[in-house]
Protein backbone atom coordinates (compact mmCIF):
# COMPACT_ATOMS: atom_id res chain seq x y z
CA UNK A 1 0.00 0.00 0.00
CA UNK A 2 1.26 3.39 -0.79
CA UNK A 3 -0.07 5.39 2.09
CA UNK A 4 0.85 8.96 3.76
CA UNK A 5 -1.20 12.06 4.76
CA UNK A 6 -0.52 15.67 4.99
CA UNK A 7 2.65 17.10 7.10
CA UNK A 8 3.48 19.92 8.11
CA UNK A 9 6.72 21.75 6.71
CA UNK A 10 7.87 24.34 9.73
CA UNK A 11 10.93 25.78 10.94
CA UNK A 12 13.97 25.24 11.24
CA UNK A 13 14.02 21.41 9.58
CA UNK A 14 11.50 22.32 6.71
CA UNK A 15 10.62 19.87 4.70
CA UNK A 16 12.98 17.36 6.19
CA UNK A 17 10.74 17.55 9.36
CA UNK A 18 7.98 17.19 6.90
CA UNK A 19 9.61 13.07 6.28
CA UNK A 20 10.77 12.66 10.09
CA UNK A 21 7.09 13.16 10.29
CA UNK A 22 5.22 11.10 7.95
CA UNK A 23 7.91 8.28 9.06
CA UNK A 24 6.50 8.70 12.55
CA UNK A 25 3.05 7.44 11.04
CA UNK A 26 4.92 4.51 9.12
CA UNK A 27 3.51 6.10 6.43
CA UNK A 28 5.66 5.67 2.70
CA UNK A 29 4.02 9.19 0.83
CA UNK A 30 3.09 11.89 2.34
CA UNK A 31 1.21 16.02 0.79
CA UNK A 32 2.92 18.95 2.13
CA UNK A 33 1.59 23.01 1.22
CA UNK A 34 5.04 24.83 0.45
CA UNK A 35 3.76 27.64 3.02
CA UNK A 36 0.89 28.29 4.44
CA UNK A 37 -2.29 27.34 2.38
CA UNK A 38 -4.08 31.49 3.05
CA UNK A 39 -1.60 33.57 1.66
CA UNK A 40 1.54 34.16 -0.66
CA UNK A 41 4.42 34.20 2.13
CA UNK A 42 6.99 31.49 1.32
CA UNK A 43 10.11 30.53 2.34
CA UNK A 44 13.16 30.32 0.21
CA UNK A 45 13.65 26.84 -0.95
CA UNK A 46 17.17 27.24 -0.05
CA UNK A 47 16.03 26.89 3.01
CA UNK A 48 13.77 23.85 2.98
CA UNK A 49 16.30 21.24 3.55
CA UNK A 50 15.40 19.61 0.45
CA UNK A 51 18.78 17.41 -0.28
CA UNK A 52 18.94 16.06 3.81
CA UNK A 53 14.97 15.03 3.20
CA UNK A 54 15.65 13.45 -0.43
CA UNK A 55 18.75 11.62 1.35
CA UNK A 56 16.10 10.34 4.28
CA UNK A 57 13.24 9.49 1.93
CA UNK A 58 15.78 7.28 0.28
CA UNK A 59 16.93 5.51 3.21
CA UNK A 60 12.89 4.58 4.16
CA UNK A 61 12.30 3.98 0.96
CA UNK A 62 10.06 6.76 -0.31
CA UNK A 63 10.06 7.80 -3.58
CA UNK A 64 9.90 11.18 -4.88
CA UNK A 65 6.94 10.39 -6.36
CA UNK A 66 4.92 10.06 -3.16
CA UNK A 67 5.78 13.16 -2.32
CA UNK A 68 2.42 15.50 -3.05
CA UNK A 69 2.33 18.91 -3.04
CA UNK A 70 -1.16 20.67 -2.30
CA UNK A 71 -1.26 24.11 -3.83
CA UNK A 72 -2.63 26.69 -1.55
CA UNK A 73 -6.92 27.55 -1.31
CA UNK A 74 -6.17 31.29 -2.50
CA UNK A 75 -5.45 30.12 -6.00
CA UNK A 76 -8.89 30.29 -7.61
CA UNK A 77 -8.54 30.32 -11.60
CA UNK A 78 -12.72 29.62 -11.99
CA UNK A 79 -12.78 33.44 -10.46
CA UNK A 80 -13.67 35.73 -13.98
CA UNK A 81 -15.65 38.33 -11.62
CA UNK A 82 -12.53 39.65 -9.84
CA UNK A 83 -9.18 39.83 -12.65
CA UNK A 84 -7.22 41.07 -10.00
CA UNK A 85 -7.94 37.46 -8.10
CA UNK A 86 -7.65 35.58 -11.11
CA UNK A 87 -3.65 36.95 -12.50
CA UNK A 88 -2.62 36.68 -8.44
CA UNK A 89 -4.02 32.91 -8.99
CA UNK A 90 -1.46 32.51 -11.82
CA UNK A 91 1.12 34.20 -10.70
CA UNK A 92 0.72 32.78 -7.35
CA UNK A 93 0.44 28.76 -9.16
CA UNK A 94 3.53 29.61 -11.42
CA UNK A 95 5.65 29.87 -8.56
CA UNK A 96 4.07 26.86 -6.56
CA UNK A 97 5.16 25.01 -9.87
CA UNK A 98 8.41 25.73 -9.79
CA UNK A 99 8.33 25.45 -6.20
CA UNK A 100 7.43 22.16 -6.84
CA UNK A 101 10.30 21.33 -9.65
CA UNK A 102 12.47 22.38 -6.93
CA UNK A 103 11.44 20.20 -3.93
CA UNK A 104 11.79 17.11 -6.10
CA UNK A 105 7.92 16.44 -6.18
CA UNK A 106 6.00 15.42 -9.64
CA UNK A 107 2.33 16.34 -8.44
CA UNK A 108 0.55 19.33 -7.15
CA UNK A 109 -2.74 19.09 -6.41
CA UNK A 110 -5.12 21.87 -7.22
CA UNK A 111 -8.50 23.16 -6.32
CA UNK A 112 -10.34 23.65 -9.84
CA UNK A 113 -11.62 26.56 -8.05
CA UNK A 114 -15.61 28.44 -7.79
CA UNK A 115 -17.18 30.31 -10.29
CA UNK A 116 -18.62 32.62 -7.24
CA UNK A 117 -21.54 34.72 -8.47
CA UNK A 118 -21.44 34.06 -12.30
CA UNK A 119 -22.04 30.39 -13.76
CA UNK A 120 -20.84 26.58 -14.33
CA UNK A 121 -19.94 27.41 -17.89
CA UNK A 122 -18.68 30.40 -17.37
CA UNK A 123 -16.60 29.13 -14.45
CA UNK A 124 -14.93 26.06 -17.00
CA UNK A 125 -14.15 28.34 -19.50
CA UNK A 126 -12.15 30.94 -17.24
CA UNK A 127 -10.57 27.96 -15.59
CA UNK A 128 -9.15 26.81 -19.27
CA UNK A 129 -8.15 30.37 -19.82
CA UNK A 130 -6.13 30.98 -16.73
CA UNK A 131 -4.48 27.53 -16.84
CA UNK A 132 -3.69 27.97 -20.66
CA UNK A 133 -1.63 31.37 -19.93
CA UNK A 134 0.91 29.31 -17.98
CA UNK A 135 3.05 28.35 -20.27
CA UNK A 136 6.31 27.58 -17.91
CA UNK A 137 5.75 24.10 -16.33
CA UNK A 138 9.10 21.97 -16.43
CA UNK A 139 9.24 18.31 -18.01
CA UNK A 140 7.86 15.61 -15.93
CA UNK A 141 5.62 18.51 -13.42
CA UNK A 142 1.79 17.60 -13.41
CA UNK A 143 -0.74 19.69 -12.31
CA UNK A 144 -3.35 17.26 -10.22
CA UNK A 145 -7.03 18.62 -10.58
CA UNK A 146 -9.11 17.74 -7.58
CA UNK A 147 -12.49 16.11 -7.62
CA UNK A 148 -14.87 18.61 -5.16
CA UNK A 149 -17.78 18.26 -3.50
CA UNK A 150 -19.62 20.78 -5.19
CA UNK A 151 -20.54 23.15 -2.13
CA UNK A 152 -21.04 26.75 -3.31
CA UNK A 153 -20.30 27.91 -6.46
CA UNK A 154 -17.38 24.79 -6.75
CA UNK A 155 -16.21 23.48 -10.38
CA UNK A 156 -15.88 19.59 -10.91
CA UNK A 157 -17.84 18.26 -8.58
CA UNK A 158 -18.88 16.15 -12.09
CA UNK A 159 -16.08 13.74 -13.44
CA UNK A 160 -17.62 15.81 -17.16
CA UNK A 161 -17.09 18.81 -16.16
CA UNK A 162 -13.10 18.03 -15.52
CA UNK A 163 -13.10 16.49 -18.46
CA UNK A 164 -14.36 19.68 -20.20
CA UNK A 165 -11.46 21.29 -18.61
CA UNK A 166 -9.06 18.64 -19.91
CA UNK A 167 -10.30 18.90 -23.34
CA UNK A 168 -9.85 22.58 -23.37
CA UNK A 169 -5.89 22.78 -22.07
CA UNK A 170 -3.01 22.63 -24.25
CA UNK A 171 -0.40 21.28 -22.37
CA UNK A 172 -2.76 18.01 -21.57
CA UNK A 173 0.58 16.35 -20.60
CA UNK A 174 0.88 18.46 -17.81
CA UNK A 175 -2.57 17.76 -16.29
CA UNK A 176 -4.12 15.08 -14.13
CA UNK A 177 -6.83 14.14 -11.51
CA UNK A 178 -6.69 13.74 -7.71
CA UNK A 179 -9.86 11.86 -6.60
CA UNK A 180 -10.58 12.69 -2.95
CA UNK A 181 -12.98 10.04 -1.90
CA UNK A 182 -15.10 12.73 0.65
CA UNK A 183 -15.70 15.14 -2.29
CA UNK A 184 -17.44 12.54 -4.66
CA UNK A 185 -19.38 10.38 -1.90
CA UNK A 186 -20.73 14.41 -1.15
CA UNK A 187 -21.14 14.99 -5.01
CA UNK A 188 -23.33 11.94 -5.09
CA UNK A 189 -20.70 9.24 -6.64
CA UNK A 190 -21.79 5.67 -5.14
CA UNK A 191 -18.39 4.48 -3.84
CA UNK A 192 -19.60 1.03 -2.49
CA UNK A 193 -20.02 0.39 -6.03
CA UNK A 194 -16.45 1.45 -6.85
CA UNK A 195 -16.43 -0.21 -10.04
CA UNK A 196 -19.04 1.60 -11.51
CA UNK A 197 -17.54 4.50 -9.90
CA UNK A 198 -13.77 4.13 -11.88
CA UNK A 199 -15.98 3.00 -15.17
CA UNK A 200 -17.86 6.58 -15.38
CA UNK A 201 -14.35 8.06 -14.35
CA UNK A 202 -12.42 6.03 -16.66
CA UNK A 203 -15.34 6.96 -19.59
CA UNK A 204 -14.75 10.30 -19.35
CA UNK A 205 -11.28 10.89 -18.53
CA UNK A 206 -9.40 7.65 -18.25
CA UNK A 207 -8.17 5.41 -15.36
CA UNK A 208 -4.41 6.70 -16.44
CA UNK A 209 -5.41 10.40 -15.28
CA UNK A 210 -5.55 9.66 -11.89
CA UNK A 211 -2.24 10.12 -10.08
CA UNK A 212 -3.13 10.75 -6.26
CA UNK A 213 -5.74 9.87 -3.90
CA UNK A 214 -7.16 11.74 -0.62
CA UNK A 215 -8.54 9.13 1.51
CA UNK A 216 -11.09 10.50 3.17
CA UNK A 217 -14.84 9.60 5.05
CA UNK A 218 -17.55 12.23 4.80
CA UNK A 219 -19.80 13.69 7.77
CA UNK A 220 -22.44 13.45 4.90
CA UNK A 221 -25.00 12.03 3.82
CA UNK A 222 -24.10 10.47 0.07
CA UNK A 223 -25.04 13.95 -2.45
CA UNK A 224 -25.22 16.71 0.48
CA UNK A 225 -22.16 18.41 -1.38
CA UNK A 226 -21.04 20.24 2.02
CA UNK A 227 -17.45 18.83 1.96
CA UNK A 228 -16.83 18.01 5.56
CA UNK A 229 -13.97 15.22 6.06
CA UNK A 230 -14.54 12.90 8.68
CA UNK A 231 -11.86 9.95 10.49
CA UNK A 232 -11.85 6.49 8.54
CA UNK A 233 -14.79 4.69 9.94
CA UNK A 234 -16.26 7.51 11.67
CA UNK A 235 -18.61 9.08 8.45
CA UNK A 236 -20.83 8.52 6.24
CA UNK A 237 -19.08 6.30 3.48
CA UNK A 238 -17.48 3.88 6.39
CA UNK A 239 -14.44 1.99 6.79
CA UNK A 240 -14.92 -1.03 4.25
CA UNK A 241 -15.59 1.03 1.40
CA UNK A 242 -12.51 3.43 2.11
CA UNK A 243 -10.84 -0.23 2.25
CA UNK A 244 -11.82 -1.21 -0.38
CA UNK A 245 -10.70 2.14 -2.12
CA UNK A 246 -7.27 1.36 -0.68
CA UNK A 247 -6.48 -2.17 -1.78
CA UNK A 248 -8.76 -2.06 -5.13
CA UNK A 249 -6.38 -3.67 -8.41
CA UNK A 250 -7.31 -0.78 -10.51
CA UNK A 251 -5.82 1.82 -7.58
CA UNK A 252 -2.92 -0.04 -5.78
CA UNK A 253 -0.40 1.82 -7.65
CA UNK A 254 -2.13 5.33 -6.92
CA UNK A 255 -0.38 7.02 -3.56
CA UNK A 256 -3.57 7.35 -0.73
CA UNK A 257 -2.99 10.85 1.34
CA UNK A 258 -5.34 11.15 5.07
CA UNK A 259 -6.51 14.53 5.16
CA UNK A 260 -9.21 13.10 8.13
CA UNK A 261 -9.51 15.67 11.46
CA UNK A 262 -7.52 16.07 14.35
CA UNK A 263 -8.43 13.82 17.26
CA UNK A 264 -8.06 15.99 20.28
CA UNK A 265 -5.79 18.24 19.11
CA UNK A 266 -3.67 15.15 17.82
CA UNK A 267 -3.03 13.86 14.14
CA UNK A 268 -4.47 10.18 13.54
CA UNK A 269 -2.41 9.11 10.73
CA UNK A 270 -0.29 6.63 12.58
CA UNK A 271 -3.86 4.73 14.02
CA UNK A 272 -5.40 5.05 10.78
CA UNK A 273 -2.53 3.71 8.68
CA UNK A 274 -2.27 1.18 11.08
CA UNK A 275 -5.94 0.35 10.28
CA UNK A 276 -5.52 0.03 6.68
CA UNK A 277 -2.61 -1.86 7.14
CA UNK A 278 -4.15 -4.38 8.84
CA UNK A 279 -7.82 -3.89 7.32
CA UNK A 280 -9.79 -3.12 10.75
Amino acid sequence: MILGSHVKMTADLYLEGSVKEALSYEANAMMIYTGAPQNTKRIPVERLHIQEAHQLMQEHGISPEHLIIHAPYIINPANSVKPEVAELAVEFLQMEIQRTKAIGSKYIVLHPGSYTTTDIETGIRTIISQLNSIRDIPDGIMICLETMAGKGSEVGYRFEQLAEIYEGLELKEHYAVCFDTCHTHDAGYDLTDLDSVLDEFDHYLGMDKMKVIHLNDSKNIRGARKDRHANLGQGMIGFDTLYNVCTHPRLEEIPKILETPYIDGKPPYKEEIEMLKNGV
